[in-house]
């Protein structure tokens, strides 16, 4: 090993790993092909040093494992170290563009998430991927009524008591064969159901024992999945320099495209966490629909937006201002006041 090494770049993968490290001139001094189980001796036996990762699947779980041997260790975006790929790719030259931009001070960093955030982005996206088959069976099961003849409202519930009161009617034409199948299908979406409401128990569970979770509670538009969505994304807000980086982070701002003194803003970016954008979303519109009369100072104004600019617009700025709000109240541990003003 050569100690020379003053920054590394480590390219994981499932069992073939290569660590590339440059000198304090951008020198290329090392290249090491590591076997999975070697990886964790390797670096033990070094002294401590900067190593950059890309962010994809394990790489949480290789940064905590580095940083307890003492490494100053950071995830980079994958769409950041494209750009620094010289020649053909391969793993090598990966693990040297992750190393140059590892090496640079601009370089924009990945929250490294503990295993507790793990475990809550685990169950929400186990509940989201079970929302998605759930619809996936309702569409099928449409489709086959649809065959005979059968066409139900739109809407959950609606289909469900349309489509229970056609199977139990005697003249609804269908053979045993289809009434088995019939059966057999809405078994099926009756156990995603199931298993959707005991993960919502769960989610209530983790945002009852949180008191940060409870605090953004109290934000307008924010319920338990939204609340525990944010945590499991945001260890630590410190990581952004202010609401508005965090709403960047979330593709929640304009996008741009100025030049020559002129500026274009056009649509939101939608970068970052689509999941977490979605649901600050939604409960934006949830928020303006049941405003009302209410005094909140943050609906008051997204009310007049709403007049001025339409509902969907009003709903995004909202969801912006929610973002904010959100990395204000985590930050400086502060609860929120409906009715703040500088006065």
């Amino acid at each position: 090993m050569n100690a020379t090494a003053k920054v590394i770049g480590l390219d994981i993968a499932k069992n073939v790993f290569v660590a590339v490290g440059r000198d304090a001139h951008g020198k290329i001094v090392l290249k090491k092909t590591l076997h999975r189980d070697d990886v964790s001796r390797f670096f033990a036996t070094m002294s401590p040093t900067s190593i950059g990762i890309e962010s994809c699947a394990g790489s949480h779980y290789w940064a905590r494992k580095l940083l307890v041997q003492g490494h100053d260790v950071k995830l980079i975006a994958a769409q950041h170290t494209r750009a620094y790929v010289s020649g053909n790719k391969n793993d090598t030259n990966d693990a040297a563009a992750i190393a140059e931009i590892r090496s640079r001070e601009s370089t924009k960093y990945v929250p490294i998430n503990t295993e507790a955030q793990q475990d809550l982005q685990m169950l929400h996206r186990a509940r989201r991927a079970l929302m998605v088959e759930r619809n996936a069976m309702i569409y099928r099961i449409r489709a086959f009524a649809g065959e005979y003849g059968q066409v139900f409202s739109i809407g959950v519930a609606k289909f469900r008591s349309g489509f229970a009161a056609w199977l139990v009617n005697e003249n609804n034409g269908l053979s045993g064969s289809a009434m088995c199948t019939f059966n057999d299908l809405i078994a099926q979406l009756n156990d995603k159901e199931m298993r959707i409401e005991s993960y919502d128990e769960r989610i209530k569970l983790a945002a009852k024992s949180d008191e940060r979770a409870k605090r953004l509670m109290e934000v307008p538009g924010i319920g338990t999945l939204t609340a525990t969505a944010v945590l499991a994304s945001l260890a630590d807000p410190h990581h952004f320099g202010s609401g508005r980086d965090f709403s960047a982070n979330l593709g929640l701002i304009p996008r741009e495209h100025s030049s020559g003194g002129k500026q274009r803003l056009y649509g939101i970016t939608k970068r970052g966490d689509v999941y977490l954008r979605t649901l600050l979303i939604h409960g934006a519109r949830s928020a303006l629909r049941c405003a009302g009369e209410k005094q909140d100072r943050l609906l008051r104004w997204a009310v007049k937006l709403a007049l001025k600019r339409g509902n969907n617009v009003a709903a995004v700025a909202l969801a912006n201002k929610l973002a904010r709000v959100i990395w204000a109240l985590l930050a400086h541990g502060r609860n929120y006041v409906p009715t703040w003003s500088k006065a």
